[in-house]
């Protein structure tokens, strides 16, 4: 259920597409996945109909997409989901929708990587890739995304405590540790970079034990590249962050990876308690997002940066 208490249904989408979208009316539908904001439901092999569902922020995010992945997306190594058509919002749904490319695979949280190594190319050539300077037009990222980490040291408390009250982290002082080193480094005085900006697990696809897509580009924004470097740590298997740095191009200073190492901190954190029952209020939880989440915080804890 959504906001207005409109059920998304394979029959809804299918009117949805004969209204405004007719020549995809007839192909076959079915649930894909229920995300975090979004539902997305397949369209025949090769497309997907992704619908907002959750969080009113969904609407400018889904549009966000359409107006930028297409352009982005030619450059990238890994698939990515590209937007295809816009649906508007009318009487049926009142909320904006897209078509996409369908991207085949599993989400990590659930069928993590086997082979490191071949991973970390993966994941280093598609962000060295999208690492491009941005336009002055480019969205500013949400939640302090792309920015400094000193505008979300009460983020950061507020998610320590709270794990720590839950008993799910062993050593609290070393993840403190880990966190004031990074708002402690210098901040990104290099031009604002494009960033995915919500690489976790389930946004990132797995086949054959290795990368194989990236999805949800919801939070596209420009900014310092360390809030996506923090993604060797989050998605993979121990030991191979550093095969990912000498491979990333150009080489991330110290600084930077201080600060990724802090954002690292924050999303995994994050992961905790989404996968433990939730966040900001939400029901349930996600506990394929715990394991990854309590991982990235040892490897964290237990390795100094380069």
């Amino acid at each position: 259920m959504m906001h207005t208490g409109t059920e998304i249904t394979a029959e809804l989408i299918r009117d949805l597409l004969h209204d405004q979208h007719p020549d995809l009316a007839d192909r076959p539908i079915r649930l894909g996945a229920r995300g975090w904001d979004n539902q997305l439901w397949r369209l025949g092999d090769d497309l997907a109909v992704r619908l907002p569902w959750a969080t009113r922020s969904a609407d400018q995010l889904l549009r966000k997409e359409h107006a930028w992945v297409p352009s982005l997306a030619a450059h990238l190594p890994l698939p990515v989901p590209v937007p295809q058509r816009l649906g508007e919002p009318s009487e049926r749904f009142p909320r904006p929708w897209t078509v996409t490319t369908w991207v085949p695979g599993a989400p990590a949280d659930r069928v993590p990587v086997t082979r490191g190594a071949q991973a970390a190319d993966a994941l280093a050539a598609f962000l060295t890739a999208l690492h491009r300077p941005a336009p002055a037009s480019a969205p500013a990222g949400g939640y302090g995304r792309g920015g400094p980490l000193t505008g979300l040291a009460g983020q950061f408390a507020e998610q320590l405590a709270s794990a720590t009250e839950l008993g799910l982290i062993p050593d609290p002082d070393a993840v403190r540790a880990v966190w004031d080193d990074a708002v402690a480094a210098p901040e990104w005085a290099g031009p604002a970079l494009w960033l995915h900006g919500d690489l976790h697990p389930a946004n990132v696809l797995t086949g054959d034990g290795t990368f194989c897509g990236v999805i949800d580009f919801g939070d596209l924004c420009a900014g310092d590249p360390a809030c996506d470097l923090a993604a060797p740590w989050i998605l993979l298997p121990d030991g191979a962050a550093d095969r990912f740095h000498d491979v990333y191009r150009p080489t991330p200073d110290t600084a930077t990876l201080r600060r990724a190492r802090g954002w690292a901190v924050l999303r995994a954190l994050g992961g905790l308690l989404i996968g433990h029952a939730g966040l900001h209020g939400r029901p349930g939880g996600k506990p394929t997002w715990g394991p990854p989440a309590r991982a990235a915080l040892r490897r964290l804890t237990t390795t100094t940066h380069r």
